[in-house]
């Protein structure tokens, strides 16, 4: 069949009978939400609480608006302000004062992530989700993921320590570990120690394909985790190497992983396609603190809709193949959804 262009019409067939003109499914708004082909949902957000200890109230960071550092006293209030949207699901990260090279702080059971772990469940039982982010930069004085020697990081040392990090989250209540230093194997020591204590139903969200990006720099603020020396290129992966991604994950698979993650998301949309293609796991995209703060200052100037900006960036992850999104316009996008 030959086609032809008609002034009255538009596209013909050879029969002089139009095509189908897509227009049509979009001719208003009602139509347009019926025929929505990807829809965002609160129960697809993460919440990121950043919970420090030794502090009174709550402390502004410049570089990332609306998102704050929190003491432990006003952690029930955070989290009934979270449910109350419909986001049923946080994680979290903890600042110590008190920081050393074993980061001794971070599987202590006084440590201010435990200590908030207990909080929320005993407040809130099983209505919420808790994740706990694995690491050890924001508990030692280097600001390095792992341990340090001659100025390297030290793999399996470190994942001897996260082992006891992700036990200790596991003895306080948590549901899922978040290991997130890119150490090769840390997902199986990991899942050995939680299963050697009997940790059995505790999952493992593993950091599979966390790239190393220049989008981090406002959570190094929120967590005063900047690195000492250096930078984290040795341990996260290039963010030039997509086939090299697919390996970090399925090797994570392999170890055991429950979930896997693309960090951050954005710039990555390609890798979360191939994941979502590749593997059959739960998939979890970050999309980073770099990307929220570029949309809140872009904003502020007035050079974009914050709220338009934002629903299209989480709309394109969700559309990627994410299944569940950490973000930290997770509070504002709940709140537009429901008054939508």
């Amino acid at each position: 069949m030959r086609t032809q262009i008609n002034s009255n019409y538009g596209l013909l067939g050879g029969s002089g009978y139009p095509f189908v003109r897509l227009r049509r499914l979009r001719k208003n708004k009602a139509i347009r939400e019926l025929l929505q082909e990807t829809r965002l949902s609160v129960k697809d957000f993460i919440c990121p609480v950043f919970v420090e200890s030794g502090l009174k109230e709550p402390k502004k960071i410049s570089s990332m608006q609306d998102v704050k550092r929190l003491p432990l006293s006003k952690i029930t209030d955070e989290i009934d302000s979270i449910l109350k949207l419909g986001i049923n699901s946080v994680i979290l990260f903890g600042i110590e004062s008190d920081k050393d090279d074993k980061a001794n702080a971070a599987s202590s059971e006084k440590g201010i992530i435990q200590k908030t772990i207990k909080n929320i469940r005993s407040n809130f039982g099983e209505k919420v989700v808790i994740i706990s982010d694995v690491c050890m930069c924001q508990y030692t004085p280097k600001g390095h993921c792992g341990i340090i020697k001659n100025k390297k990081i030290d793999n399996d040392p470190t994942n001897v320590t996260l082992s006891k990090i992700a036990e200790s989250h596991a003895a306080a209540g948590t549901d899922i570990v978040a290991p997130s230093s890119m150490m090769d194997g840390q997902v199986s020591a990991i899942r050995h120690e939680l299963d050697e204590k009997g940790y059995f139903d505790t999952s493992i969200l593993a950091y599979s394909a966390k790239l190393a990006s220049p989008l981090y720099t406002p959570f190094r603020d929120l967590a005063g985790s900047y690195p000492e020396f250096g930078d984290r290129k040795t341990y996260q992966m290039p963010f030039t190497n997509p086939k090299e991604a697919i390996r970090e994950i399925e090797m994570d698979i392999n170890e055991g992983a429950d979930m896997i993650m693309v960090k951050p998301a954005i710039p990555y949309l390609d890798l979360i396609y191939q994941a979502r293609e590749s593997f059959k796991l739960p998939l979890c995209a970050f999309s980073v603190s770099g990307e929220y703060a570029l949309i809140k200052a872009a904003s502020e100037q007035g050079w974009i809709n914050e709220i338009d900006v934002m629903t299209e960036f989480l709309t394109s992850i969700k559309r990627a193949g994410a299944d569940i999104i950490i973000t930290y316009h997770a509070k504002k996008m709940a709140s537009v959804l429901k008054n939508k």
